[in-house]
């Protein structure tokens, strides 16, 4: 049976001789190989030019959209890359039209960036937005989005898997529902990409937003949208400029057929060498191996933590990811963070504001987060506990 070669991936990724980075749900470590993508084709653009760097490179840029379309099982037409995750879901939330009075349905551990579109769009074209329950694990529960659908419902958008608190919504077995009610879904895989597997047929989503920063181990500005192709005959984007519409006569202008549409002329074609080869570099290891890897320490990290007196451990879920959230009685979440990062940890804070239905709900605090990668090494898990244990 094939397994991690950590000894390599540890040598790949400069980053580990730093400290234990145990924050992948942030921003995690960048192989060598990544790095090295992105100098290279920023020193191209020094030598002889931006416009002459990207004529220079244009087919081995133009093959990131092969790369992000075979990781998501989907054809590169249907790939736009944008500059981060929200980006990305914002072009597809306001490009959908909405009628008036229509319902959107998210989730109780919805994120923040997602619910202020939500708000405004439901001021601007009197929406409701109308929130599924979690069942008893805290997943979305199913059978009550069930009984939600009617024919008033415009939208459903969820995220996959929220910034904090472990969970893994059924993402597929929503997509079953929107697809048998012919609904549009809108899924936010910000952090399920890169620890994950995703089949975009198999999610039966119309549209998925994700990031390169996080557990793709892609550098930060860079992110990406799939869109199902069945609506690139029909949906405009609400921005637009003349890479996404050409201009082809004096009043008119004709849209690309491709989800490139939602794209814009000018972006950081050093970063976007950088998420292809970030996207490369997953799919060599195989992201089976990876989810192995990180269910496997993270569920370490909550075995270790659940000893500790005064942390309680936040997760919910019956499937768990890799994200570890947790708290710990009469302690500031900002001073345990700067304390782990003098000793040699990289751990984080999530703030209640991020998922305030969730927060709200738990009477949650600002909450830590411990979230390990494939690079991470059991023993870092185990120091960064015990460190942990010294400062309760």
């Amino acid at each position: 049976m094939r397994q991690i070669d950590l000894e390599k991936i540890r040598k790949d990724t400069p980053g580990v001789g730093t400290s234990a980075h145990l924050l992948a749900c942030g921003s995690a470590l960048m192989p060598q190989c990544v790095v090295n993508a992105i100098v290279e084709h920023t020193q191209l653009e020094a030598q002889i030019g931006g416009y002459e760097a990207h004529a220079k490179e244009v087919d081995k840029l133009d093959r990131v959209y092969h790369s992000v379309a075979r990781h998501l099982g989907a054809k590169t037409t249907e790939i736009a890359l944008m500059e981060n995750a929200t980006v990305a879901w914002c072009h597809a939330f306001y490009a959908l039209p909405l009628k008036l009075g229509s319902r959107i349905l998210t989730c109780e551990a919805e994120y923040a960036a997602n619910y202020v579109a939500f708000l405004q769009r439901a001021k601007r074209d009197n929406l409701t937005i109308d929130v599924i329950p979690s069942d008893a694990s805290g997943a979305l529960d199913l059978d009550a989005l069930q009984t939600m659908m009617d024919e008033d419902v415009g939208l459903i958008a969820i995220t996959w898997i929220p910034t904090n608190g472990g969970l893994v919504n059924p993402a597929a077995d929503v997509g079953k529902i929107a697809n048998a009610h012919g609904v549009p879904y809108l899924l936010d895989a910000c952090q399920a990409a890169g620890q994950k597997r995703i089949d975009v047929a198999e999610l039966g989503c119309d549209f998925l937003s994700a990031t390169g920063r996080k557990f793709l181990r892609g550098p930060r500005g860079t992110g990406f949208l799939y869109v199902k192709e069945s609506w690139l005959s029909s949906l405009e984007p609400a921005m637009i400029d003349h890479f996404g519409a050409p201009w082809v006569a004096r009043d008119h202008y004709e849209l690309r057929e491709d989800a490139r549409r939602f794209e814009t002329w000018e972006n950081s074609y050093a970063l976007r060498a950088g998420l292809g080869v970030a996207m490369d570099y997953a799919d060599q290891i195989g992201i089976d191996l990876i989810e192995n890897r990180v269910t496997l320490l993270a569920d370490k990290a909550r075995t270790l933590l659940s000893d500790l007196p005064t942390v309680n451990l936040k997760d919910l879920g019956q499937d768990k990811c890799g994200i570890v959230s947790f708290s710990i009685a009469d302690k500031d979440p900002r001073q345990i963070v700067q304390q782990m990062a003098k000793s040699g940890f990289a751990i984080g804070a999530s703030q209640a504001s991020s998922t305030r239905l969730d927060s709200e709900r738990r009477n949650l605090p600002t909450m830590l987060r411990i979230a390990p990668h494939y690079y991470n090494s059991e023993d870092e898990i185990e120091r960064a506990v015990a460190r942990l244990g010294k400062l309760l």
